[in-house]
């Protein structure tokens, strides 16, 4: 018995080497992983130079984007938000913007033109 409890040893202490060895053989180098040389094409290769900090173009886009979004963000949202409150809340006719030209009839004149407004043509079938 004693020769087969010396040669589980064995392979345990066998095993336990393999197992640090195999620890050991993942952890990465500082020149780990090697990766292949990337191959941009135009579009991303324009984008990977554009989006460099520092770069001239990015501030200007930069600069442009702020500018656009105070004007957004503290003129155009604000006047708009007036404009609607004063158009349907503040001005006394009947809800604000709504204008009626005036009913045209049969022999009026119209301002626009000066001609008269013919009369209406009889219906001849007759079913009112």
């Amino acid at each position: 018995m004693s020769g087969s409890v010396q040669d589980e040893r064995l392979r345990e202490q066998q095993l336990r080497a393999l197992r640090r060895r195999w620890l050991r053989d993942q952890e990465l180098s500082p020149r780990e992983p090697v990766l292949p040389p990337r191959q941009l094409g135009t579009v991303a290769a324009f984008w990977e130079r554009f989006l460099q900090p520092g770069g001239l173009w990015r501030q200007q886009v930069h600069k442009a984007y702020q500018t656009g979004r105070f004007v957004m963000l503290r003129v155009l949202l604000p006047a708009w938000a007036i404009t609607y409150y004063v158009k349907y809340h503040v001005r006394k006719s009947p809800h604000g913007v709504v204008v009626t030209n005036p009913r045209i009839f049969p022999g009026d004149r119209i301002l626009e033109t000066g001609e008269i407004m013919p009369p209406l043509k009889e219906d001849p079938h007759g079913h009112h």
